[in-house]
């Protein structure tokens, strides 16, 4: 079985993933497929792009994307 190690998501990443959610994404992968997912979810509406980042800070190893 392989384990995966969690990286510990900053305070500062998780508030600006509530505030400007691609943001938070960008200061905690950089400019990955993830990045550009949760630009897209945003300008859609506010809230998906705020649910798909904190999802990404707080379980990422749920969400594959790198």
């Amino acid at each position: 079985m392989r384990q995966q190690v969690s990286e510990a998501s900053s305070p500062w990443a998780i508030v600006a993933a509530i505030l400007l959610p691609p943001l938070g994404v960008f200061m905690q992968r950089g400019l990955t497929p993830a990045f550009w997912l949760t630009v897209v979810l945003t300008l859609i509406g506010w809230l998906p792009g705020a649910v798909f980042a904190l999802a990404l800070l707080l379980a990422p190893e749920r969400i594959p994307l790198r």
